[in-house]
């Protein structure tokens, strides 16, 4: 099925249609540890999953005023009203339940018996790792696949996943994505930051917000971010920490080898959701994204993350990197699988360029063995087996991601 963004107000897909590929690891941790904990961005689907994982379980909503209010001030009464164990939805609102959680689950030791999730990942992984250490299976569920949209017959162009981005609700109510995604910034992200700290001014962070939209893909530079903004580098730091914290930002590390001594050592900044990227950019339509400067930017973005997303589907860490060397060589990414490694060049042309392959080859060159495959992701229609390089569509990621293990 190709949705049409302009036909978006009579797209209605039903969410609990498109099954998420992290659901069966979801299952078997579950059968092996007495706590398993969800996280990811606000809307990406991690209640909907639970639910649908655990019909019979059940399900707590920390959200709620006077649910939380219960759990903070009396968690030894609150958890009794649920022996059998329950879901525990934004564990982050009551952080110190988890400590009232331990001895419930070292008492029974009964696999599955708690699914927390939370939206909130530095706060959720410091408590978790003073109270669950070695009781709870860690996952993480970002927003919809191209995977998981194919698999239930939904192929947008690749123009309309740059606009709309893959959070469930856009897909599931045909929403106007750009009234979708600017609701999503006020409520959910804004209120996250308010949670995490006291910024004062909303419409200096929303500036700070829009600026890392338009270095998408490029060096993490935070002195220049902090002097576009007007603020200081530290602030620019805790602001992009907390960004970080709430499933906005994601920083895509430096390759670390001895391949080069005078190696770039800084991050590249990408967004877990390409839409909102998009959005922060201006872009309201189809057309704009077509002809935005930043098109081959958020191209990137798209690809970076659903590499990301395939790990992430399999109960998998991060295990993607990026190589840049101080002459401005560069590989986009760098995917380590064991003893194996294989660099990606992502490019959104639609027609192959010789050029597109001098990243790989120079990496290549460096390295003691060469590497188990090369790939190139690009935005063209046609896959292509060279000799040095598999050239793969941006549908196909997921299956160049299964090449590599």
């Amino acid at each position: 099925m190709k949705v049409e963004l302009a036909n978006f107000a009579n797209i209605a897909y039903t969410y609990h249609m498109i099954p998420r590929t992290l659901m069966p690891i979801l299952k078997q941790l579950a059968g092996q540890y007495p706590v398993v904990t969800v996280t990811g961005p606000r809307q990406s689907g991690k209640t909907t999953l639970c639910r649908a994982t655990f019909p019979d379980k059940p399900y707590v909503n920390l959200e709620s005023p006077d649910t939380r209010e219960f759990a903070h001030s009396d968690p030894r009464g609150f958890l009794s009203s649920y022996p059998d164990g329950a879901i525990l939805d934004e564990i982050q609102r009551v952080p110190r339940l988890l400590s009232f959680v331990q001895p419930i689950v070292d008492e029974h030791n009964v696999p599955g018996q708690f699914i927390l999730t939370g939206s909130q990942q530095f706060e959720v992984m410091t408590t978790i790792s003073q109270s669950l250490a070695g009781r709870t299976a860690l996952l993480k569920l970002l927003p919809l696949s191209m995977e998981e949209l194919t698999n239930a017959g939904i192929q947008p162009g690749v123009d309309s996943l740059l606009l709309q981005g893959f959070y469930p609700r856009i897909y599931d109510a045909g929403l106007n994505p750009t009234q979708a995604l600017g609701d999503y910034l006020e409520t959910y992200v804004e209120r996250d930051i308010r949670q995490l700290m006291n910024i004062k001014d909303l419409a200096l962070f929303e500036k700070f917000v829009r600026l890392c939209a338009g270095r998408t893909g490029q060096l993490l530079n935070l002195h220049s971010l902090g002097n576009d903004v007007g603020i200081s580098h530290t602030t620019a730091r805790s602001w992009l920490t907390l960004l970080e914290a709430s499933y906005v930002v994601f920083l895509l590390q430096p390759w670390h080898t001895n391949i080069s001594k005078r190696q770039v050592k800084t991050p590249k900044l990408y967004f877990y959701d390409v839409g909102l990227a998009a959005y922060l950019l201006g872009a309201e339509s189809e057309l704009h994204i077509n002809r935005h400067p930043l098109r081959g930017n958020l191209f990137e973005n798209l690809v970076v993350i659903e590499a990301l997303k395939y790990r992430y589907n399999r109960g998998r860490r991060n295990n993607l990197h990026f190589w840049r060397d101080a002459k401005g060589d560069e590989v986009d990414l760098v995917i380590e699988s064991g003893p194996y490694v294989m660099p990606v060049e992502i490019k959104s042309g639609a027609t192959i360029n010789e050029d597109y392959f001098k990243g790989l080859r120079s990496f290549s060159t460096r390295l003691t063995a060469p590497p188990s495959a090369c790939a190139l992701v690009y935005g063209g229609t046609e896959r292509q087996k060279r000799s040095d390089v598999t050239v793969w569509r941006v549908g196909d990621v997921a299956e160049m991601m299964g090449a590599i293990g």
